[in-house]
């Protein structure tokens, strides 16, 4: 058996698996420095206006109030990449829950006690913060996130569509939707002369201390940001957020150690949330179900602190193969806070409404869901006309639908039923695409025998520093054991951020790198190793970021059944399978993880998930755990994932694409698909409630017009 038998590819235990549940891991809020103080943030009341004064006495008349920060007297900082990191820097506020001010005190009490104690003063304005699908602000950027091109259109999708013997017109929406990872947003800030040194909750260290050194004007080399566990991002903590400013300035203006945990109440203002999408799906086919014409075309919002444009129309530049297409996004910018990086970004909410479209056609067409999706498999990327580097859909739709029995399934709704409670099953397709960035890594051979990685990845819970040391491992040709991985601390070197499903990819190119390197020395090297012992570096910048001439993209199926109780409305996903395309799995007890975790988050997307802009007070309604529902361990049912090994020469050396996203792109499709096979009713706004279910089940029992009649 080979070492890569043994090592990559073997389902080895997560490395910080012990401490995290011994509690002896520290999280960003939990290093108690010397003499620690705690800050607690004054977020705006009004929803668009400014700060015309502070009262901070009756704050700091409290015992224990150290310092109250306002912007009158913050520090002035630099400008930020980041618009949303310019804290305490002027009076505007754009939007309610803006931090207007910073209260420090000697205990996180203290703090808490003091920051309800300060009085501001506000000049209101009006404010819009409802997004509708004709906004007359609503415009057409350059571009939608990641880069795409707003617009993409190939032949002539209106007259296709026109000429169509079946035509789908429909309208889909995906609410507000929220990270909320179990370790809120924190920081913990210490200043040794004009040296900075942060423990955060980051996804991305590299990123945090170039944002720091940039505002507060000091060396990059002087600021050291730290980030050994994090408990859950989900793409909210992918970009520094005002957390690790605030907390580096309180410890500056006091001249002691700062943490500043946010609560979780301030979360869906402050660090961002995946923006409403609102679809517009027009579908022309043959009678065989084979797509002449694919339209879609999605309205979001943004902030005006910033532009962030949800790609949500880019999964139909990728799936199906339809000669005449058009992709278009629009944004209206309102008086929000910024939207920003969730879990799958643009796939999720974007196939949710692709893949219940194409539900919707095979009911038209009379077609089997998994035959129409199989009829319209492209040979290129239709976006693009680029070869897939590797694709395998088909495969995953074919394993699947064998794995859950879909074969002799009545495609008729609403035919199973068992008392009040009505059955039903879906099927959906994933994509999401593969992403890597340049990064830096080092290998030492220690004279003791061990070997010693460094890479700044971070690991917020994925088992990163484990995959890691395989990597390594099978590159050294070394035992696992025989390998220590260092990571997260800025120091190390640069690195990407853990998100985009991209983290494996480009830390591992480094790692793979830099371990390759160190076998070809120690071939060359006789005697004993030095004190020191004997190093190789890596930086692939050049390679990992080359253009490819391939189309790479990792696939999935997604299958689900569904018990509607008709009395109550209540939903109840009886089994979830979903079956993936992802190249080499290098970790199955990982993988299946993070795929098991991706279609629960889908779940939730699905069923309970949802946050709502108050048009009158403009702000969230649902801003905890008691209003925005999560799933609970007794909302998920059997969930179960498998995978197809790929064989994909043009990703990276270890042949492997991203994970972590694509169990929850298709998931929320998979569900109200089994739901409209269960009940006959097609529900086109998430998530689906027992109100709007009762109600859809309502007015297919008496269509508009019929009641009383």
């Amino acid at each position: 058996m080979t070492v890569i038998d043994k090592v990559l590819g073997a389902p080895a235990e997560r490395r910080e698996g012990r401490e995290k549940v011994t509690g002896t891991a520290r999280y960003a809020a939990e290093h108690e420095l010397p003499h620690r103080a705690h800050a607690w943030p004054v977020p705006a009341a009004i929803a668009r206006g400014r700060v015309t004064g502070v009262d901070a006495a009756p704050a700091l008349a409290l015992p224990g109030v150290l310092a109250v920060l306002t912007p009158e007297n913050a520090p002035r900082l630099g400008d930020p990449d980041d618009p949303v990191l310019a804290v305490l820097q002027n009076p505007g506020v754009p939007h309610r829950g803006w931090f207007v001010a910073l209260v420090v005190g000697e205990s996180l009490e203290a703090a808490r006690a003091g920051a309800a104690a300060v009085r501001v003063a506000y000049e209101a304005q009006d404010f819009d913060v409802t997004l509708t699908p004709a906004h007359p602000d609503a415009y057409v950027p350059e571009s939608a996130n990641g880069g795409y091109p707003a617009v993409l259109e190939q032949g002539d999708p209106d007259d296709a569509l026109a000429a169509a013997p079946v035509r789908l017109d429909t309208e889909y929406r995906v609410p507000p939707l929220h990270n909320h990872p179990m370790e809120p947003h924190a920081s913990t800030a210490s200043w040794d002369g004009d040296r900075l040194t942060v423990y955060s909750s980051s996804q991305g260290t590299t990123a945090a201390r170039a944002e720091l050194a940039r505002m507060f004007r000091i060396p990059p080399e002087h600021v050291t940001v730290r980030a050994e566990h994090v408990g859950g991002g989900f793409g909210s903590k992918g970009t520094p957020r005002p957390d690790i400013v605030l907390a580096a300035m309180a410890a500056r203006h006091t001249g002691r150690p700062v943490t500043l945990a946010l609560p979780r109440r301030f979360l869906p203002a402050v660090v961002g949330h995946r923006a409403p999408t609102l679809h517009r799906l027009s579908l022309g086919a043959q009678a065989d179900g084979r797509l002449t014409s694919l339209v879609h075309e999605v309205t979001t919002h943004t902030s005006r602190v910033k532009e962030f444009v949800e790609q949500a129309a880019v999964p139909g530049r990728v799936m199906y193969a339809a000669p005449n297409s058009r992709t278009l996004h629009r944004v209206a910018a309102l008086d929000v806070p910024t939207p920003s990086w969730m879990r799958a970004p643009g796939e999720a909410p974007g196939m949710y409404a692709l893949e219940s479209a194409l539900d919707e056609l095979a009911g038209s067409l009379g077609v089997d869901p998994v035959e129409l999706r199989i009829r319209n498999e492209p040979d290129r990327e239709p976006g693009s006309g680029k070869p897939f580097s590797s694709r395998h859909l088909v495969e995953c739709l074919r394993e699947g639908a064998r794995r859950f029995g879909w074969t002799g399934r009545d495609p008729r709704p609403g035919t199973r039923v068992e008392g009040s409670l009505l059955y039903g099953t879906g099927v959906a397709a994933a994509t999401y695409p593969v992403l890597v960035s340049p990064c830096a890594a080092s290998a030492r051979a220690l004279p003791d025998g061990h070997f010693q990685v460094r890479v700044n990845a971070t690991d917020i819970g994925t088992g990163a520093r484990t995959v890691l040391a395989q990597i390594a491992a099978e590159a050294l040709g070394a035992p696992m054991e025989g390998v220590r991985i260092e990571v997260a601390d800025s120091g190390i070197g640069f690195a990407p951020v853990a998100g985009g499903s991209a983290g494996t990819a480009s830390w591992g190119w480094a790692v793979h790198e830099a371990c390759a390197r160190l076998t070809e020395h120690l071939a060359y090297h006789s005697g004993p190793l030095p004190d020191g012992g004997v190093v190789a570096e890596a930086d692939t910048t050049g390679a990992a970021d080359a253009e490819s001439d391939y189309a790479r993209h990792a696939f999935g199926a997604h299958f689900a059944e569904v018990a509607v109780d008709t009395v109550s409305g209540e939903v109840r996903v009886r089994r979830l399978l979903g079956v993936f395309a992802a190249g080499h799995i290098l970790n199955p007890r990982t993988a299946r993880s993070q795929f098991i975790g991706g279609m629960t988050m889908g779940l939730g997307m699905a069923l309970t998930e949802d946050s709502h802009m108050d048009a009158a007070f403009g702000d969230f309604t649902e801003s905890d755990l008691a209003s925005y529902h999560v799933p609970a361990h007794a909302d998920v049912p059997a969930v179960d994932a498998h995978w197809i090994d790929e064989e994909d020469a043009h990703l990276n050396p270890m042949g492997s694409k991203g994970i972590g996203e694509i169990g929850i792109v298709g998931t929320a499709a998979a569900i109200g698909n089994a739901v409209h096979h269960a009940t006959g009713v097609r529900l086109r706004e998430l998530p689906l409630t027992p109100d709007r279910v009762l109600d859809g089940l309502l007015e297919h029992a008496h269509p508009p017009g019929t009641l009383g009649v």
